[in-house]
């Protein structure tokens, strides 16, 4: 049976953690010409840095389903926070990419629930079709975190060293961690909790559900590239390419990043009124990616308006989160945990990808073929455009296949 929490009595709390959790994820793009001025760092090296916040991310995902399906999120995310507290610290007071590396690691691992551990909740606390909605406000907390990493970080920058913004970060995490603690109720107890074996075999259903699979590459490639660029080469592309100032730049992030905010507002005020009239979880999906890669292609081929285009591609993304509540609708709420997580797994291991891959590709292009660093990028742009539109039109293939979801039945 269903049991509603009142969602302003955990709101505050989890919004604050995946504001913290999108804030570390981006805040790199502001901050990279400081480390690669104090560091030495390379567009390559650059690239791993910032990356491996999604590798520790990525690998915490499936021990993380199981933990949040058997434990529930009061008790998970609270001892990850202060991971990425202490991550925050040692990132603060590194003078390597080494020391750095080890601490965004840290970091990554500590707010890899930061998202899954509100979902789980919803997904046991509240009826199906709210649940889009719910998702959508979780969201607007990782819209502000993105826009809090933009311009707001720029104008710090003027007043204070970047190791002491990260020193305030670790703190604020310790404050988070203590929140949710504090404020959200645990998750019913089994009588008879499944033993670990049942546990993986829960895994094992996720990933041979043809659902799964249906769902994962959009969301791989297309939110994983997003991820990378937003994360990272967002700010190199529009100095570089577009011939903006980092201030610039930053300003442009920061209307994305509105606009970002804007879509999981959207989500929040109206995917549940949607849904009554048949425009359901998965229209909504096919919908923002199609805004997403239109505005893509534009930005590649640097189309007149790029403020604008940089700004569609943000609003497109924001229908993301609706990829679990589509994967959802074909698993019961008791593998909640495991779902979202698995799909979480395949994003944020593209996001590896992408954000490494395309400081790799840059380099080897200026290696190779002699061009400029802006050349190197408009390389690896063009290459990250032809993987989503090919994860898209997979998409497209399966959905008259997938258009019923399967029966929520048995866990």
């Amino acid at each position: 049976m269903t049991m509603i929490v009142p969602f302003s009595r955990i709101y505050a709390a989890f919004a604050a953690g995946y504001l913290m959790s999108y804030l570390f994820r981006t805040v790199n793009a502001v901050i990279s010409p400081e480390l690669t001025r104090e560091i030495g760092l390379g567009p390559g090296a650059l690239g791993l840095l910032t990356s491996v916040y999604f590798v520790a991310f990525a690998a915490m995902q499936i021990p993380a389903g199981l933990l949040l399906d058997r434990y529930g999120p009061r008790r998970v995310e609270p001892v990850l926070l202060v991971i990425a507290a202490t991550g925050t610290f040692a990132f603060a007071a590194a003078d390597s990419l080494a020391g750095l590396t080890v601490a965004r690691a840290l970091i990554g691992a500590g707010v890899s629930v930061c998202l899954m551990a509100p979902l789980k909740g919803i997904a046991v606390w509240y009826p199906p079709h709210r649940q889009a909605s719910l998702a959508g406000w979780v969201m607007v907390a990782g819209g502000a975190g993105a826009l809090v990493a933009t311009t707001p970080v720029e104008l710090a920058l003027r007043h204070v060293e970047w190791r002491t913004l990260f020193v305030a970060f670790g703190a604020v995490t310790l404050a988070v961690a203590a929140a949710i603690a504090w404020r959200v109720p645990d998750l019913p107890r089994a009588a008879n909790p499944p033993s670990l074996a049942e546990q993986w075999a829960g895994v094992r259903r996720v990933f041979t559900e043809p659902r799964f699979w249906w769902i994962v590459p959009v969301g791989a490639i297309g939110m994983g590239s997003f991820m990378a660029i937003q994360g990272l080469w967002s700010v190199p592309w529009m100095m570089e390419v577009e011939g903006l100032t980092r201030a610039e730049a930053a300003q442009v992030l920061l209307a994305m990043g509105v606009l970002t905010l804007a879509g999981y507002l959207g989500l929040g005020l109206f995917a549940t009124r949607l849904a009554r009239f048949g425009f359901g979880a998965r229209h909504m999906y096919l919908a923002g990616w199609t805004i997403n890669l239109v505005a893509l292609l534009a930005i590649v081929l640097r189309a007149p308006g790029a403020p604008i285009w940089w700004c569609a591609y943000g609003f497109g993304a924001a229908a993301n989160i609706l990829a679990f509540t589509v994967l959802n609708e074909g698993f019961p709420p008791a593998l909640a945990g495991r779902t979202n997580t698995a799909a979480n797994l395949t994003m944020f291991a593209g996001s590896f990808v992408a954000q490494w891959g395309i400081g790799v590709v840059a380099d080897a292009a200026r290696a190779t073929a002699g061009v400029s660093v802006a050349g190197g990028l408009r390389f690896a742009f063009v290459l990250v455009l032809a993987l989503v539109a090919a994860s898209f039109a997979w998409f497209l293939v399966g959905w008259k296949r997938h258009a019923a979801p399967p029966a929520r039945a048995g866990a």
